[in-house]
This record gives C-alpha cells, sequence and structure tokens, in this order.
C-alpha cells in the first residue's frame, strides 16, 4: 500500500512564518513534527498520486492567487487554532471533494472549517489559557493563498510530493 497523501494550502511567506512561529512557540515540541498549515485534505490515497497530480495541475493553472484572513482564534478543546476565512478556499475544496468523492475518508467529507493548528494535545485547561491570551489581543491578519502542497505521510514528519502554483 502506498503512503497517503495530504494536501495543504502554499500561504504567502510573511503568513507562513507568523502562523510557524506561533506553532513553534505553543504546540508541544516532541509532537510538532510539521510545518504550520491548512489542511484540505487528510487522506488521499497514495496509488492515486498521478490522477491527483494531474487534476492538482489543471485546476492550479486556472486558480489565481487568493485572498484570506486570519479573522480570530479559535478554541480546539486540547489545543488551539486560528481560524482561516476565504471563500474563494472554500469554493477549491468543494470542487476538488466532488472530484475527488470516491476517494474520501468520512474525516475529508465534513463539513470543512479551514484553520492552521498552532497548538495540539495538550491539556484542556493549557489550551484554554492559550486561547484566552490570544483572545485578548488578537489582531486580524490577511494572507494570500499561492499554491497547493501535496504531502506524503510517513506517520511522523511529512515529505514534500509536489507543489502546485497558482496562476498569477
Amino acid at each position: 500500500m502506498s503512503n497517503s497523501l495530504i494536501l495543504t494550502l502554499k500561504l504567502d511567506q510573511t503568513t507562513f512564518e507568523r502562523a510557524n512561529t506561533l506553532r513553534q512557540q505553543h504546540f508541544p515540541p516532541e509532537r510538532n513534527v510539521v510545518p504550520a498549515h491548512v489542511i484540505l485534505f487528510h487522506q488521499l490515497p497514495g496509488d492515486r498520486e498521478s490522477a491527483i497530480s494531474h487534476s492538482l495541475e489543471a485546476l492550479c493553472a486556472q486558480t489565481k492567487h487568493f485572498p484570506f484572513s486570519l479573522p480570530s482564534p479559535q478554541l480546539l478543546g486540547n489545543g488551539v487554532a486560528i481560524s482561516v476565512s476565504s471563500p474563494e478556499l472554500i469554493q477549491l475544496h468543494k470542487d476538488l471533494a466532488t472530484a475527488w468523492d470516491e476517494w474520501l475518508i468520512p474525516q475529508d467529507r465534513q463539513g470543512y472549517r479551514p484553520h492552521i493548528t498552532i497548538q495540539n494535545k495538550v491539556d484542556s485547561n493549557a489550551a484554554r489559557q492559550l486561547y484566552e491570551e490570544l483572545e485578548a489581543q488578537w489582531q486580524s491578519m490577511t494572507g494570500w493563498g499561492e499554491g497547493l502542497l501535496l504531502w506524503y505521510y510517513q506517520k511522523g514528519p511529512w515529505e514534500l510530493a509536489r507543489e502546485f502554483c497558482f496562476a498569477q
């Protein structure tokens, strides 16, 4: 069985650096094995990599960079995320979910609520404390989606399989 694949949004460099800094500051170090990211799909079949890559090439060639905002922190129970707001990202996910329907696991069929996880798998009190700290001082940020990143899942760190850039 081939490794499964993960699909994430490629963030502009400034937004990525801000989000990744927050993740490095607040994610338990022993569990922080991947950089900050916005997942579109958690598990795509590795044996369909060629077909997936082909559809991503076609889609990205006709998709322009699009804006998104990071409006607020979000409490996850045992962690904290930053919400991602973007009608374009929601539509992109919907289009891909429709095309790949037969391949999707239940987690990827649920309603799509994009976010960047900056803390996870901590005590709920620690998560609430960080959430309250961030909520009190949060200022909405904006950024740009510049493409899509396809990753090999390695049961730990991810390995970049391919980058797909949006049309300018």
